[in-house]
């Protein structure tokens, strides 16, 4: 089993900064990527920023310019570094890992969820 345990959600004002973390423990072989989604009330889940283990990464375009996905490799652990925070950004923040097993087989895992507010 492979565990993801979210950190650095809150409230904070418009126009603040917030840092969300992400580490992956357990059965893991190898990571092959690891991503944040969201998802606000009466809203479906959206992809917000993904990021390989070879550095590359993709942004929703709401968020280009704003947030930064960044990875350490060595502790399974992926950030997402969001600055000029905007109301829209509220949502509850879910870490995503895709986990290569020791069997070879790749497995989707989702943390619980942080929530982000920004006040206007």
């Amino acid at each position: 089993q492979v565990q993801l345990v979210e950190s650095g959600g809150g409230l904070v004002q418009y126009g603040g900064s917030l840092r969300l973390s992400c580490a992956a423990s357990g059965s893991i072989f190898d990571i092959s990527g690891m991503g944040w989604y969201r998802q606000a009330p009466g809203k479906e889940r959206e992809l917000v920023a993904g990021i390989s283990t070879g550095g590359n990464t993709n942004y929703a375009n709401a968020v280009k310019g704003r947030f930064t996905i960044s990875m350490d490799n060595a502790k399974n652990t992926v950030y997402l570094q969001m600055n000029s925070l905007k109301p829209e950004d509220t949502a509850v923040y879910y870490c995503n890992a895709v986990v290569v097993a020791f069997s070879g087989l790749e497995y989707d895992y989702w943390g619980q969820g942080t929530q982000v507010t920004v006040s206007s």
